[in-house]
């Protein structure tokens, strides 16, 4: 009770700093609305010794209130070949803020592996299960726009709801809060992000979540006004008790379709005994 009672006073923060932070030319042009759907694929044993394949189908809804200030929610559809792993903790909390900035190629998901602990039994590992996933909902603001040598400096919050079943190892079963930084620079067609931030998990009674730090950076080249490939390096502290830290690179490609519509899709490679050996994803995007 008390864990959700912050978690609501968090939500409430998060409104309420929305529309301290809302400048007084807000209504000029109007909100803009976005819609991006997923669907990405990750493999590995997690240090398990029982390899565990995780599908996700996020429905991603993003408000860009004005050219400084955004709110997005996602949902996700969640899967996983087996219970070994608690895909609650697999997918994290972290994310990045579709279509709040078209020219940012990054799909900064949170991404990594629980370690070697999980809700369910060793007997019950070879039991598929899939359902609606932990959502998480964010809130974001440029402090600083992007100039000829300074680059564009963007905090944002996020709450997680425990949506998805922890019965089924596809949720934690707690909120979790946080923030993150992200500074963002293009020079000529290069262009580049570093962002970091810190998580506090909530309290499960059969999983030790840990709080944990976590960091992402990329660099991309637009060959193209439209064809923007990137290299992205993920990493974070281990979420869990008995997990390593978790260390992933992604190859990344976004194209824009139109003025409106764009696909990015992704392959990824894990480093550490935590991380999912490999993975991949593609996502659409549409501004309304």
């Amino acid at each position: 009770m008390i864990k959700a009672g912050i978690s609501f006073k968090v939500v409430g923060v998060l409104l309420v700093a929305g529309c301290l932070l809302v400048p007084q030319r807000v209504h000029a042009e109007g909100p803009a609305l976005s819609a991006t759907l997923g669907f990405e694929f990750a493999s590995g044993d997690y240090g398990t010794g029982v390899t565990t394949r995780s599908i996700s189908i996020p429905v991603t809804l993003s408000l860009a209130a004005t050219d400084r200030l955004g709110f997005s929610l996602e949902i996700p559809y969640v899967y996983q070949s087996n219970s070994a792993v608690n895909t609650g903790v697999l997918l994290g909390s972290g994310g990045q803020m579709a279509g709040m900035q078209k020219e940012v190629a990054a799909m900064n998901g949170q991404h990594g592996g629980s370690g070697s602990m999980s809700s369910a039994q060793p007997d019950s590992y070879g039991r598929s299960a899939s359902g609606p996933g932990d959502m998480t909902a964010k809130a974001g603001y440029v402090l600083v726009p992007e100039g000829d040598l300074m680059p564009r400096i963007r905090p944002y919050l996020f709450v997680k709801f425990p949506t998805g079943d922890e019965s089924k190892a596809l949720g934690t079963g707690a909120f979790d809060e946080g923030g993150a930084v992200e500074l963002f620079k293009q020079m000529d067609r290069w262009y580049s992000f570093v962002e970091t931030g810190y998580t506090f998990q909530g309290h499960s009674s059969v999983l030790a979540l840990k709080d944990y730090l976590s960091f992402s950076a990329g660099t991309g080249y637009a060959v193209t006004d439209s064809l923007m490939p990137m290299v992205v390096v993920k990493t974070s502290t281990a979420p869990i008790e008995g997990a390593s830290a978790l260390v992933e690179t992604r190859l990344k490609l976004k194209y824009l379709v139109t003025g409106r519509t764009s696909i990015e899709g992704y392959v990824a490679k894990g480093w550490t005994r935590s991380s999912a050996d490999y993975g991949s994803g593609i996502a659409v995007s549409y501004d309304f």
